[in-house]
């Protein structure tokens, strides 16, 4: 009998047609994913002294922000929760850009980031207009 064990090891393959993965989730969502798993290591990078305090309050809204979209996309009343994420997406643009002007972070990811962000919000707000107007 073959039991999974957390010592089983999982191939690169699987990993590539991960199951997890929901072929159609919404383009935010997916957006979203990937540029927490661009920006988790950046953070997870800084130093210590700014690791523990401002890396941990926007890693933390990344994943809020995230967890809100999923919540958001199955959730009858949409709309007040998309404003509220709206809200958190601009805490996470200022937070950014507090890393930005103290020089935590290089000018090449901090493009990055805010052209991620702003897609984000593009889309975002997008949906928020679309919630509006059912």
């Amino acid at each position: 009998m073959d039991e999974f064990s957390m010592d089983d090891s999982v191939d690169d393959d699987f990993l590539e047609n991960d199951l997890l993965e929901d072929k159609d989730e919404l383009s935010i969502i997916q957006k979203t994913f990937d540029f927490i798993i661009w920006y988790i290591p950046i953070l997870n990078g800084l130093n210590k002294s700014y690791k523990f305090g401002l890396g941990d309050r926007i890693s933390n809204r990344l994943y809020s922000f995230y967890e809100g979209l999923v919540e958001a996309r199955y959730a009858n009343q949409k709309l007040q929760k998309l404003e509220l994420l709206n809200t958190q997406l601009q805490l996470l643009r200022c937070q950014t850009r507090i890393l930005r002007k103290l020089k935590l972070i290089p000018i090449h990811r901090y493009k990055v980031a805010g052209e991620s962000i702003y897609e984000i919000g593009i889309q975002l707000g997008g949906w928020i207009k679309q919630q509006k107007y059912k």
